[in-house]
């Protein structure tokens, strides 16, 4: 899988572009913006890269990173891909002729060439947070940052899922790459020796 990464929007929100090396095939995760010059960045990245968009998808559906799916909709009329849980936030995101929505859930799978990003329901960030793993990697969205986790104090935050979400995200093997909403990337194996929010060791976390 290859990965490139932008940085967009006031919150610098991580988009990536993940690609398969033998097909070509791609999907766009969290496009977090709606600027023209932003999206003319991914746009002429996947022309130059030569990539055959299949899905956008949203780790979850706050406007830092669901906000370029319209524009970027537009220029390819693919699904995008929400858990049901947070498909609400999509509401006014309706492109002309575009496909419907395809809402995931947990264990969904999403395949481009020979590329699979399976779908690990992390409520607590939202309810419909979500992290996608692949062979090698984890996109983790807001559910888990180098060094922390997302906030859970929004309205539609969960202090008490983020601590069960954590619990899942813990038993992933400890190669896995991350590459998270925000921020920069690390390790599984990493983020349990130094995260204290995965380090349950540690007497000053409460959940």
């Amino acid at each position: 899988m290859l990965i490139e990464t932008f940085s967009v929007g006031m919150l610098s929100t991580n988009c990536y572009i993940a690609s398969c090396h033998n097909t070509k095939e791609a999907v766009i995760i969290d496009p977090g913006s709606d600027s023209p010059s932003e999206a003319k960045l991914i746009i002429d990245y996947i022309k130059e890269a030569g990539l055959k968009i299949k899905y956008l998808i949203n780790t979850h559906g706050h406007s830092d990173h669901v906000k370029g799916d319209g524009v970027l909709q537009q220029k390819y009329p693919v699904p995008i891909c929400i858990h049901s849980q947070d498909a609400c936030f999509l509401a006014g995101i309706k492109t002309e002729g575009a496909p419907s929505h395809t809402l995931l859930e947990e264990g969904s799978l999403v395949k481009f060439g020979s590329e699979t990003l399976k779908v690990l329901h992390t409520p607590g960030h939202t309810p419909g947070s979500i992290c996608l793993i692949g062979e090698h990697v984890v996109f983790s969205g807001d559910t888990l940052f180098a060094g922390g986790i997302g906030r859970t104090d929004f309205p539609e935050g969960s202090l008490s899922d983020m601590t069960r979400s954590l619990r899942k995200v813990e038993v992933l093997p400890d190669s896995l790459l991350v590459y998270p909403g925000h921020g920069e990337t690390s390790m599984i194996g990493e983020e349990k020796r130094v995260n204290p929010f995965l380090n349950r060791r540690n007497p000053d976390i409460m959940f």
